[in-house]
């Protein structure tokens, strides 16, 4: 750990100069800081009232709308043992906070969502303290050395739930498996995604035993309510208009998707687009480009407080965070982002949900079980950026678009189940924990 420890500190310190000036800059980067340093906040201290918890750690945006029905199930089982959230990124940190505000745990939603601290011991150490948990549970690939060193020296369980390695990650974990498997054999439980999660889990070296499919929770990710901005718009489109929701979009998408937008007026001219960066903190940025390409742009951040008619061939700028999964329900077609550039794609069971036909691009690692899925019921396609336009404007034009909808929406209830199966594993892990002559959390 000593030397896991210098290496991690070493690359921190190497990066700090960069680092420093984004602080200086920009507010996303300060955000936490003091958390992120082992800083536990007296009103998380308050919440949890020396009480027992079960921490649940989610990354970022969508891993955090992933988990929503778990954190609900886990909320239901024991208030005496309430469930805390960490994220990593600011938009997961205001999303988790959000979404989790009215859930069963006293509508503590910013009160108990926190930033994981950096995996240095005494940091981990402090949290540790402060949280007393009965179990962490780790969203997807968050596998931290010293969280699991640490954990385990304390007796508390980690269990991985919705776990995949990547297609871009695989290479890498293979080469240091020598390394990884140390710390990947202190895991309590495994619960991948699919059988090819399971198998690349066991060869990266966690013991195949406790290695198991249990779904993928995105398949559970469903809109919890329809959205005011889903609701104004839907009163406020043109009559008749068709609208295409391009969601999740990074830097070197928004182009292409305004120039098929262009092209498909000229067959479309009612036709409204939607378009969803990403990322916050570059909603100014993409407003400019609209106007650039000489689009009529409405951003939502202005429009909401006085909504009026949108123009035909307008483009509505969604500059905020987790509305988009609702706003799918408007769209004739759906695009879904970072799959034009070489980033993994998207979460394309948030237009699943409500039978909207699905258009992506051809990089698709990070959810290639739910692509699979969708291109073998044909309820998606695969666009490259030069096919983009004729592809969505055969989908736009054509009756088949409603069926292959369905079709969408029923691989997405087929495959729905995940948090119930992830719920009972840890519900049965923190039993067993429970029971006489089991081994118990050493005092923190």
């Amino acid at each position: 750990m000593l030397l896991y420890s210098l290496g991690l500190l070493a690359a921190i310190l190497a990066a700090s100069p960069y680092w420093l000036l984004r602080m200086l800059w920009s507010g996303r980067y300060r955000d936490g800081l003091g958390q992120r340093l082992g800083a536990v906040r007296p009103e998380l201290r308050a919440f949890v009232a020396e009480r027992r918890t079960i921490w649940v750690h989610a990354v970022s945006v969508g891993e955090t709308m992933a988990i929503g029905r778990l954190i609900e199930l886990l909320d239901g089982m024991d208030r005496e043992l309430p469930v805390v959230i960490s994220t990593t990124t600011r938009t997961g940190q205001k999303l988790a906070q959000e979404r989790f505000h009215n859930m069963a745990s006293m509508g503590a939603g910013q009160v108990r969502v926190f930033y994981w601290p950096l995996d240095f011991g005494w940091m981990v150490r402090r949290y540790l303290r402060a949280l007393r948990p009965r179990a962490i549970v780790l969203v997807e690939s968050e596998l931290w050395p010293r969280m699991i060193f640490e954990a385990t020296r304390a007796g508390v369980p980690t269990i991985v739930v919705n776990g995949r390695i990547s297609d871009r990650s695989l290479p890498r974990y293979l080469a240091l498996r020598r390394l990884w498997r140390r710390f990947l054999r202190k895991l309590t439980m495994v619960l991948a995604q699919s059988e090819e999660d399971r198998k690349r889990f066991a060869a990266i070296g966690v013991p195949a035993e406790k290695v198991r499919v249990g779904g993928n929770l995105k398949f559970d990710a469903r809109a919890a309510t329809e959205s005011a901005v889903t609701r104004e718009l839907r009163d406020h489109l043109p009559a008749g208009a068709k609208v295409l929701v391009a969601g999740s979009t990074l830097e070197g998408e928004e182009i292409p998707v305004l120039d098929a937008f262009r092209a498909l007026l000229e067959q479309l001219p009612e036709l409204v687009l939607i378009l969803a960066p990403r990322h916050p903190e570059r909603f100014a940025a993409v407003a400019n480009l609209i106007q650039e390409k000489q689009f009529a742009c409405v951003c939502r951040s202005t429009w909401m407080p006085a909504p009026e008619p949108l123009a035909a061939a307008s483009v509505f700028l969604l500059d905020s965070v987790g509305e988009l999964a609702s706003v799918y329900s408007l769209g004739s077609v759906a695009f879904v982002g970072g799959s034009l550039v070489n980033a993994g794609g998207h979460n394309p069971l948030e237009p699943a949900q409500f039978s909207v036909p699905i258009v992506m691009g051809p990089s698709l690692d990070n959810f290639r079980s739910v692509t699979t899925a969708l291109l073998k019921a044909q309820a998606m396609r695969i666009a490259p950026e030069e096919a983009l336009a004729a592809t969505l404007a055969e989908l736009l034009t054509s009756a088949d678009a409603v069926q292959m909808g369905l079709r969408a929406r029923d691989v997405f209830e087929q495959e729905a189940g995940a948090s119930e199966r992830c719920f009972e594993a840890i519900r049965g892990i923190l039993l067993q924990s429970a029971e006489p002559g089991t081994h118990q959390a050493n005092p923190l």
